[in-house]
């Protein structure tokens, strides 16, 4: 089996004027972490995900490369299946109101998923395992955004 050896050094910015491709690892880097690992497209780490709890729980924290939280996600008490998550700027997390909230559609029970993922490859015909991911951000998108997003979504599903 490969081995991962990411940059963890690489500055990501929060928007490109270019198309971004990130590789989703749902793992952490963090041991006995729970969470997952997002690498840009030269392979470095660009993102992480870690709740530092067990799995499912009920908070997490979207990270860039270098540690720095970027939104902190929290489950809201009695809302199943409801999130929010809070923008940090500067290491300090804006608490007035949520940045995003998402909620799951349907029911308690419902196990549905409103994606699924077929024939997962990439470019160059790599075959990607059940724990991998590939998703291209367009061009001047807020990529944090989005990582928090994905990550709600793993979170609700609960996948992480």
């Amino acid at each position: 089996m490969a081995k991962v050896h990411p940059n963890p050094s690489a500055n990501t910015c929060s928007s490109s004027s270019e198309k971004e491709t990130f590789t989703i690892w749902m793992k952490s880097l963090v041991c006995h972490g729970n969470g997952c690992t997002v690498f840009n497209s030269v392979g470095n780490v660009a993102f992480r995900v870690d709740n530092y709890q067990q799995r499912c729980s009920s908070k997490a924290f979207l990270m860039d490369s270098t540690g720095n939280i970027l939104f902190s996600l929290n489950r809201k008490k009695l809302g199943f299946g409801s999130w929010e998550g809070f923008k940090w700027i500067d290491s300090v997390v804006r608490m007035e109101k949520p940045y995003i909230r998402v909620r799951r559609n349907g029911g308690i029970l419902r196990k549905d998923n409103s994606c699924q993922a077929t024939r997962k490859q990439s470019a160059e015909g790599v075959v990607l395992g059940e724990d991998v991911l590939r998703l291209t951000v367009e061009a001047r998108a807020d990529q944090s955004l989005v990582m928090a997003l994905v990550t709600l979504y793993g979170l609700i599903c609960g996948k992480l």
